[in-house]
């Protein structure tokens, strides 16, 4: 019996997905703003005259990346009105992320948090070139400029990143090893461990939303004031916690549960052997993608 191949799965949309998926991501910072602009931009795709397309793949980047600047700037007050500090919703991903080195250092934490302090448009053309390596001028038709403000831009915009960036010359394997460091120090409750880990000088910065009770709502600065408030939050506790290792954003994090519920990701940047900032995203709206492991690709 002969069988006809399904022609959805031949649809550039359909093979491109974990492209534009990936491209929406690190211009919004939310799985779930991403695969807002994902359907507005399948739409647009359906109501075009496809035959006409000669580059289906850069044909979609840059209806993509429209719609990702246009739903940008329309989330800008929200996220100015936030309450606390906002950090860019972790993603569960495949361990194999990690071998990409340029994708996974661009989809970190510590490096979304960097692309927050770009403008709408620094940022996506940041994206594409630094990441994807997209051609100015394909650039340029995405965002509505010429080809020589685009290279302008992307100057600009490589220049603040790089002032901002953090070290990331450890490789995973260090990396890991110092996040299982972490992971098990607070795990068990071992304060002492917990301070042979951190950077004297570490930065932990909380994402609540407003939403958890006792969550910092400011950046907490020092080994011993980070181990302090912990000690604190474990004190107040009346049921058990549990911290495990997962893979987020491509890199080894910690998922931690209190009573058997996800109550956060924390994710790390880790630097001369020691963890130097701690990431952790305490919003329960902003852990709803976690239940899913999403494909990054470039």
């Amino acid at each position: 019996m002969s069988s006809t191949a399904d022609p959805a799965f031949d649809d550039p949309f359909i093979v491109h997905r974990g492209l534009l998926f990936t491209v929406a991501y690190e211009i919004l910072g939310t799985a779930a703003d991403a695969e807002d602009v994902l359907q507005e931009s399948w739409l647009r795709w359906t109501g075009v005259d496809q035959s006409t397309v000669r580059e289906p793949r850069a044909y979609l980047v840059r209806i993509v990346t429209r719609q990702s600047l246009n739903h940008l700037r329309a989330v800008s007050r929200r996220r100015e009105d936030y309450v606390g500090p906002w950090l860019p919703e972790p993603l569960m991903t495949s361990p194999d992320v990690a071998d990409d080195v340029v994708l996974a250092e661009s989809v970190s934490l510590a490096m979304l948090t960097v692309l927050e302090t770009l403008t709408p448009v620094e940022r996506a053309v940041f994206v594409l070139r630094e990441v994807f390596d997209v051609p100015f001028d394909e650039i340029a038709d995405a965002v509505d400029k010429t080809s020589a403000a685009v290279r302008q831009i992307a100057h600009r915009a490589r220049d603040h990143v790089a002032a901002r960036r953090p070290r990331m010359e450890v490789d995973a394997s260090e990396h890991d090893r110092v996040v299982r460091r972490f992971v098990a120090a607070l795990d068990s409750g071992d304060m002492q461990a917990l301070m042979d880990v951190l950077a004297p000088d570490v930065v932990s910065v909380t994402d609540s939303g407003g939403l958890v009770r006792g969550a910092a709502r400011v950046p907490l600065v020092g080994a011993e004031r980070v181990v302090a408030f912990l000690r604190g939050s474990i004190a107040k506790l009346d049921v058990d916690y549990r911290v495990q290792p997962i893979v987020a954003n491509g890199r080894l994090a910690a998922r931690i549960e209190v009573g058997g519920a996800l109550m956060a990701v924390v994710s790390f940047t880790v630097a001369d052997g020691r963890i130097s900032r701690v990431f952790s995203t305490a919003n329960p709206q902003k852990l709803e993608a976690l239940g899913t492991e999403h494909p990054l690709v470039r």
